[in-house]
């Protein structure tokens, strides 16, 4: 079992029937990717580490209350993105500058082009959180649109607003420095 994807129904059944076993299965298979997942959101290693432990923590603790054994994989990174934003809330209240994931509005999401793919992973460090939540979820852990939605709890709408908007910064890197009227550059 190394993949969230690979963990079926009656696996999940198992393991809300209290086999501790097999949590401990769940819980390997869903580390890998929840990690990667939860380093594009956090800007710091100790609160990525941080906040994967209270994830699976809250996964183990919680997985009495899912309802339904197919929806583990975005029921998980749901409870992930609740604990990224918890802690990036935290970090506004800190003094760090975060976008407030409520400000966005933009227009239809479009794809990215394949000639961005070798460096997408470090433009999309550079992305607002919400959307490289979207992002991450939908291009890195190929969730449709509609399970993007489901595990950030927003509209489907809103998925595409922050695709777009996230695309649109993805694609400034590409335009490279900018020639100003004097003839210099900036970026």
């Amino acid at each position: 079992m190394t993949e969230p994807e690979n963990v079926d129904g009656l696996v999940v059944a198992r393991a809300i029937a209290g086999d501790r076993e097999v949590l401990d299965g769940i819980l390997t298979a869903l580390q890998r990717p929840l990690y990667r997942y939860i380093s594009r959101l956090l800007p710091h290693r100790e609160t990525v580490e941080d906040a994967l432990q209270e994830v699976l923590f809250r996964i183990c603790k919680k997985i009495v209350w899912l309802r339904d054994p197919e929806l583990l994989r975005p029921w998980a990174f749901r409870i992930a993105s609740r604990e990224c934003f918890r802690q990036l809330r935290s970090e506004k209240r800190r003094g760090e500058e975060v976008l407030d994931l409520d400000t966005l509005e933009t227009g239809a999401g479009e794809s990215i082009p394949q000639e961005w793919e070798p460096r997408l992973l470090d433009w999309v460090d550079d992305l607002p959180p919400a959307s490289r939540a979207v992002i991450v979820l939908h291009y890195l852990e190929e969730m449709s649109l509609q399970e993007v939605a489901a595990v950030l709890e927003i509209l489907p709408g809103t998925v595409k607003s922050r695709l777009a908007y996230g695309l649109a910064g993805l694609r400034r890197h590409t335009a490279g420095p900018q020639r100003n009227a004097e003839g210099g550059t900036h970026t």
